[in-house]
């Protein structure tokens, strides 16, 4: 959305510079509705909260003045108002994405005004924004249907102007033209429409996107969501382009969502799911139906929910990609969920997948270089279970070891070893699969995922056989994976008597070492996760600020946090006598060394590669963690 005040870009450009509370208040007190005195106290209670708040929340919560007082003071001095200083006060955008969105407004040097910066890098959703600055500058919000526009007011606007100021006139009422405009602070813009429909002329705001939609839709002639004719070749062309920019942005997942006015499209990367594009709603029925077709599902059915995979080759890179798809119905049409798996074969060598020294050469002395046992990697979807379950396959891997594996699907190809996919459709089922798998004299067995009872003690069997069995499971955190066992109906002697070792973990973004620069705890931080300043001794935390290479998101790839439990004889007494997962962690801690994944997220924190923040929102926090310096000597850093 183009947004800005009368003297261009230029102003925008400053704003960071300014303290954008101090602005308003100013408004306020020049308005009456607030004294020099409560400005002064509120600066003092601000400066005293333990987590930030906007000095206009402050003043809101002390009541020093109304929301309507607010509103009313805002719309008052609507020509002084700044985009970014309003939006950062109202608390919907942090100072930190005002500051990156200013610095690629620098770097770009194009014209763009701020507010069409802001959607484009996703800091706001372009329909919040215009219901925010419709709701505080008090005009109304006007959701543009092509249909209720009127032609011949249209006709006589140029449309380099349309272009160049985001407005479009929608009807005339009682001799005053409505116009929709994307931009209500741009003063030369409204000037503009005044001068063609009258100084009587009423705004409404609109979002850009919708007034380039209904302007695009009524010079074709037809009343559709943006202009797209949704024949075959354009439908195939436009799921072509999706999986070419997820493929080239390396997204982990591509979610497909029908919404009320639209078909969203959004990427995971990093683990963080962010906007693509929106396409018109119509587009979404012959998109469900394309990938339908490209995944073998049944196309006329749309009631049920499907499942399905694509292998994609890109007509740009070449590289090909073998996706697995969900299609799930919801009220507004089929949600589409595409898992991508690269069929390129990049393996991670075991000492890459970012395992601290200590634990990893337990790992492959306690775990990997044992002759026979279970070694389970458990975590959510999305932790890298699988990357390090290949790396294990991949280190183990010789001319003098039989590795035969069940997957579903198979997503990574290595040379050398037997993988089998299984295929549902044609009877290639799990568990039959299970049955034949130990008949193919198998020093190693991998199985992609423990699924059931039936997959749980299979892998049990074929441990005590003198197999040894790397697999994957769904479990919170490492002693969670034998509970999940137990409640599997596995006997606690079998369990004890087979499992080797348990791996939990999770993938925290990376910050990006271009812009990172250090960070100081807020006491709010600190007291969540049970630390003082002397446990923090040694630690050096970081956070991103933002730059072009890591697309001002302050993170850059992923890394891996890991918690290892081997099974000595006092965890195995523990699980025979069925004691509780938290006597269980317990003993582990104290006989095996173990470290949490909070700890583990910690000490990768108190070296800058990830955030502070990651690590107390994504990992579990199970007890108090140990000091800094004492999980660093556990892990050997």
């Amino acid at each position: 959305m183009q947004t800005d005040v009368s003297d261009g870009s230029a102003r925008d450009r400053k704003e960071g510079a300014r303290e954008s509370g101090l602005e308003i208040a100013a408004m306020l007190v020049k308005s009456g509705y607030l004294a020099g005195e409560q400005l002064t106290y509120a600066q003092r209670v601000k400066a005293k909260l333990l987590s930030p708040r906007t000095l206009i929340a402050v003043m809101l919560e002390l009541g020093f003045f109304s929301k309507e007082q607010l509103r009313e003071t805002l719309r008052s001095n609507i020509v002084s108002v700044k985009l970014g200083a309003l939006l950062v006060e109202l608390g919907y955008l942090k100072p930190a994405e005002l500051q990156a969105a200013l610095g690629i407004q620098r770097e770009a040097d194009n014209g763009k005004m701020l507010g069409e910066i802001l959607v484009e890098q996703r800091f706001i959703e372009e329909y919040t924004l215009a219901e925010v600055l419709a709701f505080q500058l008090g005009y109304p919000y006007l959701d543009l249907d092509p249909a209720t526009i009127d032609r011949t007011l249209l006709a006589r606007v140029p449309p380099h102007w349309i272009a160049q100021h985001s407005f479009i006139p929608v009807k005339e009422e009682n001799g005053q033209v409505l116009v929709a405009i994307a931009d209500p602070l741009n003063l030369e813009g409204r000037k503009t429409a005044e001068k063609l429909f009258g100084a009587g002329t009423t705004f409404a705001i609109s979002t850009l996107k919708g007034i380039r939609n209904a302007v695009t839709s009524l010079k074709r002639g037809i009343l559709q969501g943006d202009g797209t004719a949704t024949d075959e070749h354009t439908v195939t062309g436009i799921v072509n382009s999706i999986f070419e920019e997820a493929l080239k942005d390396g997204a982990s997942d591509i979610h497909i969502e029908p919404m009320r006015a639209a078909l969203r499209v959004r990427f995971r990367r990093d683990g963080m799911l962010t906007l693509y594009k929106d396409f018109a709603k119509e587009l979404a029925l012959p998109v469900s139906s394309r990938i339908k077709v490209m995944a073998e599902a049944d196309i006329a059915e749309r009631r049920r929910h499907q499942d399905g995979r694509i292998c994609y080759e890109s007509a740009k890179s070449g590289a090909t990609l073998d996706m697995r798809v969900s299609f799930y119905v919801t009220i507004y049409g089929e949600k589409i969920v595409l898992r991508l798996l690269s069929m390129k074969g990049e393996l991670l060598d075991l000492k890459e997948i970012g395992m601290p020294s200590r634990m990893l050469e337990r790992f492959i002395d306690d775990a990997l270089d044992t002759p026979s046992g279970v070694l389970i990697v458990t975590g959510p979807t999305g932790s890298g279970k699988t990357s390090t379950l290949y790396s294990c396959v991949h280190h183990l891997n010789d001319l003098n070891t039989s590795i035969v594996t069940a997957e579903e699907p198979v997503e990574y190809v290595i040379e050398g070893i037997a993988q089998c996919s299984i295929n549902q459709k044609i009877g290639v089922t799990f568990e039959e699969t299970l049955r034949h798998i130990v008949r193919q004299d198998p020093d190693i067995i991998v199985l992609g995922e423990i699924r059931d009872s039936f997959s749980a003690e299979t892998a049990i069997q074929a441990a005590l056989t003198g197999h040894k069995v790397l697999t994957t499971f769904h479990t919170e955190d490492s002693v969670g994976g034998l509970l999940r066992l137990m409640n599997m109906n596995i006997e606690a002697f079998l369990i004890a008597s087979t499992v080797v070792c348990v791996l939990s973990q999770r993938l925290l973004r990376r910050i990006c070492p271009e812009c990172s620069g250090p960070y100081l705890p807020t006491p709010t931080e600190l007291r969540r996760i049970g630390y003082s300043n002397t446990e923090l001794r040694g630690a050096e935390f970081s956070i991103g600020r933002g730059c072009s290479k890591c697309r001002y998101s302050g993170y850059r790839g992923r890394v891996g946090v890991f918690e290892m439990l081997v099974l000595n004889e006092l965890v195995k007494d523990a699980i025979l006598s069925k004691k509780t997962s938290y006597e269980i962690r317990k003993i582990s801690t104290e006989s095996t060394g173990m470290v949490t994944l909070l700890e583990s997220g910690l000490c990768k924190a108190a070296r800058g590669e990830v955030s502070l923040q990651d690590a107390v929102r994504l990992l579990p926090r199970i007890g108090k963690p140990r000091p800094i310096a004492e999980i660093r000597r556990l892990l050997g850093e």
